[in-house]
């Protein structure tokens, strides 16, 4: 069973590391904040891998047995908004028909779609230390599809595996054995209706929404979904992106943090469900559980999930 928790940029330490491998877990994520702000977290991340420090702690990861993997909300970090002055048809459509630099961009332009996917390539070759998975997600927002009349009749699963079918091709053209993620998440959580994944896409389920919904909707929920994700992708690689310790979720996204205890007995229940649907890998954001969790609070307590992904 290949297991993460994904933690922010800024959050990387050694003693993070060290918790993660003496818990026997596989992988290290890295997630840059999301929202509307997205873009410029991933700039921020960017100029951060250039610095010694921090591609030690990378190597340092890699000395312990983990893998290092990135995971970012990066449609409009690779179709800069800046464009938007000389290529509004680049750019989505909202419901009003106004051409907007919002958020994500029409999938149905073909020049568009090209310099989203070489970007994603150039991104892809330049993450440090990352392994062959790459999830560049579309932007964290719903009702953010393109509604132009090439685009309104594809959903927003359709919309985004086109965005991931171009830039699986164009990151394979440069990272031998790459594979690309579609995010089951917001909009896209249910699978696309007219568009096929290329080989290389793989399913990952992101099941936020649970979150929102009252325990007696929750089964009815992940029945609707997950079952027909995993007939659309296939079990293999399929991965769960879950909130168990995602303490900026928890904290409102504002600090200072929240204390955060986790929910053993959800964590030890949701996996044993996730396994019997045949998930291979399963994770966990870990944001807000820095130093400066740590000085108010002490360590947070990954035991819970590393103790049930063993068993």
């Amino acid at each position: 069973m290949k297991t993460s928790l994904i933690i922010h940029p800024e959050e990387l330490s050694h003693a993070w590391i060290d918790r993660m491998a003496e818990a026997g877990i596989t992988v290290l994520g890295i997630h840059p904040k999301g929202g509307r702000r997205a873009p410029i977290y991933v700039r921020e991340m960017m100029e951060m891998m250039k610095e010694r420090e921090f591609r030690a702690l990378i190597d340092y990861a890699h000395s312990r047995g983990l893998e290092v993997e990135y995971e970012l909300h990066a449609a409009s970090y690779l179709l800069p908004r800046e464009l938007f002055a000389e290529k509004r048809e680049f750019f989505r459509m909202n419901e009003q028909g106004e051409r907007t630099p919002d958020l994500n961009f029409c999938v149905s332009n073909g020049e568009a779609l090209e310099l989203f996917a070489n970007r994603a390539a150039e991104l892809a070759e330049a993450l440090y230390g990352t392994g062959k998975n790459f999830y560049f997600w579309l932007d964290d927002v719903k009702d953010s599809a393109c509604r132009c009349p090439k685009c309104k009749g594809l959903s927003p699963s359709d919309q985004q595996l086109i965005a991931v079918n171009a830039m699986s091709r164009a990151v394979k053209k440069r990272v031998a054995g790459a594979k690309m993620a579609y995010l089951a998440y917001a909009d896209s959580v249910t699978p696309p209706e007219k568009v096929k994944a290329d080989k290389g896409v793989f399913l990952e389920y992101a099941p936020m929404e649970k979150y929102k919904v009252g325990a007696e909707s929750l089964a009815l929920f992940e029945a609707e979904n997950i079952s027909p994700l995993l007939a659309f992708f296939g079990k293999s690689d399929a991965k769960v992106l879950e909130y168990w310790y995602d303490n900026s979720m928890f904290s409102g996204w504002e600090k200072p943090p929240k204390r955060f205890e986790p929910n053993a007995v959800q964590i030890a229940s949701d996996v044993r469900f996730y396994r019997e649907k045949g998930f291979e890998y399963i994770s966990s954001f870990a944001c807000f559980l820095g130093e400066d969790y740590e000085k108010l609070y002490g360590e947070a307590d990954i035991s819970p999930f590393a103790k049930c992904v063993k068993e």
